[in-house]
């Protein structure tokens, strides 16, 4: 009886008792990370880092509606519901999340990789009045047009090597029934970004946009002035209304073989290959009227960690992580996007192409070192160049509002 009795105890207690898998399911720490862009990346990626860290559970929470982005994490850091890690934008739009204390600073001691880092790819997390490292670099872009090469083998064409190959191209496409530039001005965000892919060589890159923060030279310079008025002389070869056409419509323009070209970032690849799986990718720079074309690039924002967190230490441990080159790779080969993490070289050959070329002929994108002010000068600039393409001002006032713009906090 004594034996039965305690048979049945040992059961009743086994039966109430947490089981092993229980507890490690509660002994789990969740990590909560919010960005932009596909889920299934983050999901992916970050899926190898539960592999090799058991106890940790990645949460990854993408906002597809980023421009949106930037309101939904200062709120959230604001508050008690903000995420552990979370992608946070470059140069002057992360300083008033900096500003606020709402991120942990980040030193070689608690993520060693940061001292490999390039001291140019860091600067876009880094506060600018403190110094102080924010966020783990995640990516490089680059600026370029990309191209199918069906239709350019269909037309006869090949990326041209200089400026009237490149009209000359595009005037062949639009009598063939194509539209050369999937282009649209509606979202007035990608309009500096066009303007710099066709005009950076004609300012003259870095050597200008420095020249103008030294406060040597304006906007208003013609050769400025001459670089966005391209968006002008590329009318014809944009979509019909262009001013009205969408960022979303001039990519299914591209995807759907009624385009031949599409001016935009690295990040169209991805987008592309997901999309268009029948579309034989290529990528060009375009060459400037006087020469030798200039491919824009810059750093696409950082993984910071929030001051509030509750897992400060697994943080801490998967930001040392996210700047290693494991990371690195895994990100340049599912994004199909430069990692920013140096040392890292593409499997893939479009990339490996573009990054040969960015190598030789690369400049800083203008418009990541005057997005200060408020409104920020990149918004008034984006706005003028919307008017610009809809006729209601000239090349010469859109670059007057920027310079009016930079001149109330350069």
């Amino acid at each position: 009886m004594r034996l039965a009795a305690v048979v049945a105890l040992a059961i009743a207690v086994t039966a109430c008792a947490p089981s092993a898998t229980t507890r490690a399911a509660q002994d789990k720490v969740t990590l909560s990370v919010w960005g932009w862009g596909p889920e299934a990346n983050y999901d992916k990626m970050f899926a190898e880092y539960e592999k090799l860290n058991p106890g940790i559970d990645v949460d990854a929470r993408s906002f597809t509606t980023s421009t949106e982005y930037d309101t939904i994490l200062s709120t959230g850091l604001a508050g008690d519901s903000g995420p552990d890690l979370a992608w946070l934008r470059a140069g002057p739009q992360l300083q008033p999340l900096v500003e606020a204390g709402r991120l942990l600073p980040l030193d070689a001691e608690d993520v060693p990789g940061l001292a490999d880092f390039d001291a140019g790819v860091l600067r876009a997390a880094t506060g600018d009045k403190d110094g102080k490292v924010y966020g783990v670099p995640f990516a490089v872009q680059t600026l370029q047009v990309v191209y199918n090469k069906k239709i350019f083998a269909a037309h006869g064409l090949t990326p041209p090597k200089t400026y009237d190959e490149m009209i000359a191209a595009a005037g062949k496409l639009k009598a063939g029934g194509v539209v050369p530039f999937a282009f649209g001005g509606k979202d007035d965000w990608m309009l500096p970004i066009v303007a710099s892919i066709f005009g950076t060589a004609q300012w003259g890159g870095d050597e200008f946009i420095a020249a103008v923060k030294a406060k040597e030279k304006k906007f208003a310079d013609p050769r400025f002035v001459a670089g966005i008025d391209q968006l002008n002389k590329l009318k014809p070869y944009f979509p019909e209304n262009v001013a009205g056409v969408s960022y979303t419509d001039a990519q299914i323009l591209f995807s759907s073989g009624k385009a031949a070209m599409f001016p935009g970032g690295l990040w169209e690849l991805n987008f592309f290959t997901e999309n268009a799986k029948d579309i034989e990718l290529g990528v060009f720079t375009p060459p400037a009227p006087e020469g030798q074309g200039l491919m824009p690039g810059f750093t696409d924002g950082s993984y910071g960690v929030n001051v509030k967190t509750r897992h400060k230490a697994e943080a801490l441990k998967f930001a040392a992580w996210l700047a290693s080159k494991d990371y690195g790779r895994l990100y340049t080969d599912t994004v199909r996007t430069f990692s920013a993490v140096p040392g890292v070289t593409p499997k893939d050959p479009l990339l490996g192409e573009v990054a040969t070329t960015f190598d030789q002929h690369g400049a800083a994108y203008f418009m990541n070192e005057f997005a200060y002010g408020n409104p920020s000068s990149a918004a008034v600039f984006s706005k003028a160049l919307q008017e610009m393409l809809l006729g209601r001002i000239t090349a010469g006032e859109a670059a007057q509002r920027l310079d009016q713009s930079v001149s109330t906090w350069l």
